[in-house]
């Protein structure tokens, strides 16, 4: 069987204030009218039903989750006492996956990117699973760029692997870091990279084998809670599991050492929506430049972003490159080239204890 993995234990700092500890960003409507992590389930429905969905998160989120989100019920979920970044997170979810259906298929997406058209990534990731379900491969979703972006990881393509399907599919001969703007533009041009977009498929079986050969620790740490699961104390060896294991993403601990990976060559729309400015790549734009949603006045306004979560209005004269927000008891202004430094309001905040409840 197929299952959907969604990764939803992020916190979504860069979109602060709008993104909170009591609701990060993947359960914000940023790219539609519909949760984040509601439209990444819809996205994929079709090929896998809300019935083989895993939603991997934090155990705080767990309630929000429930209340929110109708078609989804306790055994949808998979509770991370907390983040230790997508390794174990994947990781946790293989041995739930293995115990419930030993030949499962994972497809692991993200609650918070922006994928367009559904119906082409649903073709992608049925190609995927066709040969996930018989070959021993690792496969991540490479993105055809359409710009230089410094913000992203990239893949490099090797050689073409055979299979029937109508994609692209090659081996993967190197992962590589968020590069600097020259780099950014050599990867662009030559056509031989792809975005890492952060979506894999893979059996239990294979990911589980991967993790064993490179993180032999990590693994053992898995076997023993797996001997746990189903029983009264998969809770407590949950606890355990996660203190005992390291913060380290799968990337880090296993592709990037791995000889098995593939790369689906992937024409689609598909965005991380990782901070303020990507809201100018996907919301209407007036011809000032300026982003604008929620009550607002502009007079003599360029390139600035404003997001009106409250009642009355937000007025700006004479302003440009600014990206303004408001929501609940906050309002952050700050300059669009700035404003990707969020993170150190955020840690001005965490040094005051009477601040904290900003967060």
């Amino acid at each position: 069987m197929i299952y959907s993995i969604v990764l939803a234990g992020g916190k979504g700092e860069r979109f602060w204030p709008l993104s909170r500890s009591a609701r990060p960003k993947q359960f914000l409507k940023l790219t539609s009218e519909k949760m984040m992590l509601v439209e990444t389930i819809d996205r994929v429905e079709e090929l896998i039903p809300y019935d083989r969905c895993r939603i991997v998160t934090s155990k705080s989120m767990e309630t929000f989750i429930l209340n929110n989100v109708e078609r989804l019920n306790k055994e949808n979920i998979i509770a991370e006492p907390r983040g230790r970044n997508t390794c174990i997170a994947i990781g946790l979810a293989a041995v739930h996956l293995q115990y419930d259906d030993p030949d499962a298929v994972m497809v692991v997406l993200s609650a918070d990117h922006l994928i367009k058209p559904p119906e082409k990534l649903r073709q992608i990731l049925k190609e995927g699973c066709e040969i996930a379900q018989t070959q021993d491969c690792l496969i991540t979703i490479g993105i055809i760029p359409t710009r230089a972006e410094t913000g992203y990881g990239y893949i490099k393509q090797g050689d073409v692997f055979e299979h029937s399907g109508k994609y692209d599919v090659y081996k993967v001969a190197a992962f590589t870091e968020k590069p600097k703007a020259p780099v950014a533009h050599e990867y662009y041009y030559s056509q031989n990279y792809l975005w890492n977009s952060g979506m894999f498929i893979w059996s239990c079986k294979s990911i589980l084998n991967a993790i064993e050969k490179y993180q032999p620790e990590l693994y053992e740490h898995l076997k023993k809670y797996a001997e746990q699961i189903g029983t009264d104390n998969e809770e407590k060896a949950r606890e355990v599991l996660f203190n005992d294991v390291a913060s380290i993403s799968i990337d880090f601990a296993v592709l990037e050492y791995a000889d098995n990976v593939l790369a689906i060559k992937a024409d689609i729309v598909w965005d991380d929506v990782g901070g303020w400015n990507a809201l100018k790549r996907y919301k209407k734009i007036t011809e000032d430049n300026n982003v604008l949603i929620g009550d607002t006045l502009v007079l003599d306004t360029y390139e600035t972003t404003i997001y009106n979560e409250e009642d009355g209005i937000i007025a700006c004269l004479g302003v440009s490159d600014l990206v303004i927000v408001r929501t609940d008891n906050i309002t952050m202004v700050a300059r669009r080239s700035e404003v990707d430094r969020v993170k150190e309001l955020i840690n001005e905040l965490n040094k005051d204890e009477k601040n904290k409840k900003y967060l």
